[in-house]
């Protein structure tokens, strides 16, 4: 009897299992919503599997955000972004079922956690005693260092802290993981609450049943293996579908915990695929929807991961659900991701720039610098005014009748308060101990720059921290240029301390995205553009430190006005080509920095 009772509770553990639900960011990586939304999700799913989940209810960061179960997809309210979500499942004894967070210490010095797979390994080797782990088999090139408690990047050796603690533990479900299944049809009925964000939840709800039903018919249909395009979700007239209507269908309903789900053995079928309980799967699948699209019916770009889109988002969304929800055709479409980078390519298939010497270049820690006081730099380029027009001096706003705004405030022998001079090329005038004041706050490389027109007198350099440029030709070609193979231009720039030149001296300065890939078409016009930002890099104007305007964080190296293209196959963000204008308007950059094509004839 004692033997038959350890079996049964045996039994009983084994059949228990930890769920975690993790949506996909841009980067391709399953994160985690924390333990209390797990458990909220879970209530959910229970009270009605076809249900919507509002985050907000239960963690006030993530208002925005709508959960719709039947296509397993978070939608932003926002926005209109969308991202798959998925149910994953552990052992209870691991790191999620323990209640167990690891997390590291990012730049602003708050923690973020690590993705669930990582944290179990991470928890499994700290269980065992190990003194480190190498994270390189999940990918990773991080050792975590269990003695110092901290995470060592094995590239640039950059150290952050991690710690461990405990919260609350992930939701149990108890029985094996569930078969292939449709979801339930009936439900009971009653009246939906009228607030507006149930309103809102039922809408967003209405369209994915909608994206669901459309593509059942066309796998019913045998519609699926026809050529179509890729990535599309057709969605069916709302009032073709039977939608039940109960309290648990609103996020208003009061919905009661409890270990053991009623609706545990019910899945999302899609082609034959269990997507609501098989981890890492993605919920919706696009094969099954590719058919051609029903003439007179609009489609709307909802925008993507990476954010691209001509529309915007939130409208393009927000427009389907309510279209939809109102029993009209519409279609979402996702663009395509964006292609990086070229297929893999031999060191031996790398060839040099016809033109060009070298494949590589370092810039030194300073340029030297010219030996000129700044009264000296002021002079060299000005001539004295005789008579001095009645007008203003544009940087100290005072008269130029007048004395310079910094009298009092600077003093140069030889240059008084009240002189004017004219620059030589642009002929602007200013007083000359305003343009000794702002030579003395650039960079003091013996060059001026007109702050009126940008003029450049002298060679302009800049702050670009110490980095390698490699330049070669690459067998592969750009989109638009189908004659020209290309240009790849690499720029590995490391972390390191700033000087006196930069924002914050003494301070470190991180470096994000080293190395970085730029390309450019092999015909007159790329290798031209080339010689220049080969220029540019060494006058060191090509990066600089400061705000990044895309995470805006801090000192940290950032791009210095020259535009570069970074995506090689595509040009969904932007950044690539095909751009028949990018090589005249990156020429009009670097002229704006002083780098020309007459720098080429000197």
């Amino acid at each position: 009897m004692k033997g038959n009772l350890q079996i049964v509770a045996l039994q009983l553990l084994l059949a228990l299992q930890v769920v975690v639900w993790e949506w996909l960011n841009e980067h391709g990586r399953w994160r985690p919503y924390g333990a209390a939304v797990c458990h909220h999700i879970e209530n959910v799913l229970k009270g009605d599997a076809r249900g919507s989940v509002v985050l907000g209810q239960v963690d006030g960061q993530l208002s925005p955000y709508v959960i719709d179960l039947q296509s397993m997809h978070q939608f932003r309210q926002d926005t209109g972004t969308m991202r798959p979500v998925q149910r994953n499942f552990y052992e209870p004894s691991s790191a999620p079922g323990k209640g167990v967070v690891w997390e590291w210490e990012n730049d602003n010095g708050s923690w973020t956690p690590y993705d669930m797979e990582i944290c179990v390994t991470i928890q499994n080797a700290y269980e065992k005693q190990h003194p480190w782990l190498d994270l390189t088999s999940l990918g990773f090139c991080y050792l975590i260092d269990f003695n110092s408690m901290s995470q060592t990047n094995r590239q640039s050796q950059r150290k952050r802290r991690l710690r461990r603690r405990m919260d609350l533990a992930y939701p149990l479900i108890m029985g094996s993981i569930p078969k292939s299944q449709s979801w339930p049809v009936g439900g009971s009925s009653g009246q939906p609450c009228s607030c507006q964000q149930c309103i809102l939840v039922n809408s967003t709800r209405a369209a994915s049943n909608a994206i669901l039903a459309s593509q059942q018919r066309k796998l019913y249909s045998g519609a699926a293996g026809n050529a179509g395009t890729a990535g599309t979700l057709t969605m069916a007239k709302a009032d073709q579908m039977q939608s039940p209507l109960s309290n648990s269908n609103f996020p208003c309903s009061p919905v009661m915990p409890s270990l053991s789900s009623s609706h545990g053995h019910h899945a999302l079928t899609i082609n034959g695929q269990n997507n609501l309980n098989r981890p890492g799967t993605q919920r919706i699948t696009m094969g099954a929807a590719r058919g051609t699209i029903p003439p007179g019916v609009p489609a709307l770009p909802v925008k993507n991961l990476t954010g691209s889109g001509p529309f915007h988002p939130a409208l393009a969304g927000m427009t389907g659900i309510l279209m939809c929800a109102a029993g009209l055709p519409v279609c979402l479409t996702r663009a395509p991701k964006p292609i990086l980078h070229p297929p893999p390519i031999n060191k031996s298939d790398m060839k040099p720039v016809l033109g060009v010497n070298g494949m590589c270049r370092k810039t030194k820690k300073k340029h030297l610098r010219r030996g000129k006081n700044p009264e000296d730099v002021v002079r060299r380029y000005t001539e004295k005014i005789k008579v001095v027009p009645d007008e203003d001096c544009t940087i100290c706003m005072e008269r130029l009748v007048m004395s310079s705004g910094y009298e009092g405030i600077l003093q140069h022998k030889g240059i008084k308060p009240e002189l004017v001079g004219k620059l030589g090329k642009c002929g602007h005038m200013y007083h000359l101990l305003c343009l000794v004041a702002m030579y003395n706050n650039g960079n003091k490389d013996g060059s001026l720059q007109c702050p009126t027109c940008k003029t450049i007198y002298g060679e302009k350099t800049g702050t670009q921290p110490p980095g390698k440029m490699e330049y070669h030709v690459i067998p592969h070609c750009l989109p638009g240029y189908p004659d020209s193979k290309s240009i790849r231009i690499v720029y590995d720039i490391p972390a390191g301390i700033q000087t006196n030149e930069h924002p914050n001296p003494g301070k470190k300065f991180s470096a994000r995205g080293f190395p970085r890939h730029c390309y450019l078409p092999d015909n007159e016009k790329g290798r031209k553009v080339l010689k220049l930002l080969i220029m540019a890099w060494d006058r060191r104007l090509i990066f600089t430190i400061g705000t990044s305007s895309t995470t805006g964080e801090s000192d940290t190296v950032v791009w210095n006005e020259i535009h570069h293209k970074t995506e090689f196959g595509s040009n969904l963000t932007g950044h690539g080509f095909p751009d028949p204008n990018y090589l005249d308007n990156v020429l009009t950059e670097l002229s704006a920095q002083g780098v020309s094509e007459d720098n080429l004839k000197d």
